[in-house]
């Protein structure tokens, strides 16, 4: 008997209760019932998002959320500055081009946050930018970047900023109105613990001057006017997903009994766990500014990550995720996201131990373990 044990960056494990709410007997959408459970959401968002912004729900992923921003952001004469340190950052540089709008994509290495300072030199650089956008946790590469350093340098160049937030929102600390985030964009199926297919937008009064006033744009499912005329009434101007916005109820109130405060400490808890047991039993964090929500280890010489993926699936359950592009075949990664507390950690350390020494890899069976105990001792 094998449980599944989700320690991919995404889809995450979802708790039974919500699980079970997604379950019961439902109502049509357009009624009191839902626009009833749409209201409550809203609100736990806004605190989960730490704003008082408009919070708007999307049916479709996070891509489809930051789709709708980047099209509704960018009306003719605009330019677009993205960060590309990984496939997500990629992507948000691969939307704006498909969409004709002017962009200038600066890529980075990836294992590496950008700088803040290269922001500012860039803004001065460059007076024509009139929006940022990057990924605030890079889960492919899983690393993480000053988000409050650089909302700083954005907001007195007086620039929209806009920010994946998708798996760093209930995972790590954000603060999107503090840190001068125009549009915050995050998903359903990372750390608020719901299956796949709701996307969520923060949007600030700045970015809806732009929004409004931007005619042109080509979107028909993903435009925000729509959303935010609909959004008014506790409503949606399209089909919503209503279970899973009944079920995203039930995960936000745990989110919020447990407290966000102890929800980013129990996160980089266990990422700090995770890390000092890869590093005990020889294996290198990949990231060289690690992100909390998700680690990634370097495969070691001589072993190949299918095998190990494979090893952890088969035998314990548990799925990981490899490496993207080039690093496909280098680093496999483990979530800290969702559902899964320190004693899960513990498992997913064992196991690995155990298919990396069946693999042949030396090194002291149970340090990863010792390592990872330690950790968990002394912070929590």
């Amino acid at each position: 008997m094998k449980k599944i044990r989700l320690f991919t960056p995404g889809p995450c494990a979802v708790p039974e209760e919500v699980l079970l709410e997604m379950a019961r007997p439902f109502e049509h959408h357009r009624t009191d019932w839902f626009k009833g459970f749409m209201k409550e959401a809203t609100t736990k968002l806004q605190e989960v998002m730490q704003t008082k912004n408009d919070v708007i729900t999307i049916t479709g992923s996070g891509t489809a959320a930051a789709e709708a921003a980047i099209v509704g952001c960018h009306p003719p004469g605009s330019k677009m500055l993205t960060v590309e340190g990984g496939k997500f950052g990629q992507r948000w540089g691969e939307i704006a081009e498909q969409y004709g709008i002017n962009v200038h994509r600066h890529e980075i290495e990836w294992g590496t946050a950008v700088e803040p300072q290269w922001i500012a030199d860039y803004l001065k650089q460059d007076p024509e930018i009139t929006s940022v956008m990057l990924t605030h946790s890079e889960t492919s590469t899983a690393t993480l970047c000053d988000l409050e350093a650089i909302g700083q340098i954005v907001n007195a160049a007086g620039k929209l900023f806009l920010v994946d937030g998708i798996t760093s929102i209930g995972a790590l600390p954000v603060k999107s109105d503090d840190w001068g985030v125009d549009v915050m964009i995050t998903g359903a199926q990372k750390s608020l613990m719901i299956p796949p297919g709701l996307g969520f937008l923060s949007v600030s009064e700045r970015a809806w001057s732009v929004i409004e006033n931007n005619k042109s744009q080509p979107a028909y499912y993903l435009n925000l006017i729509k959303a935010r005329k609909s959004g008014a009434k506790n409503d949606t101007p399209f089909t919503p997903a209503h279970l899973l916005i009944r079920g995203l109820n039930k995960a936000l109130d745990i989110l919020l009994e447990e407290g966000l405060e102890n929800v980013w400490k129990r996160v980089a808890v266990m990422a700090a766990a995770t890390r000092g047991a890869g590093e005990a039993i020889g294996l290198t964090v990949f990231s060289k500014r690690p992100s909390d929500s998700v680690t990634a280890l370097t495969c070691p010489a001589g072993l190949k990550v299918p095998d190990i993926r494979n090893g952890l699936k088969e035998r314990f359950g548990i799925q990981s995720a490899g490496g993207q592009e080039h690093l496909k075949g280098k680093i496999f990664r483990l979530g800290h996201m969702g559902y899964v507390d320190e004693m899960d950690t513990m498992v997913a350390i064992a196991a690995l131990e155990q298919v990396l020494y069946k693999l042949g890899h030396k090194f002291e069976l149970g340090a990863g373990v010792t390592a990872a105990q330690k950790v968990f001792a002394e912070r929590l």
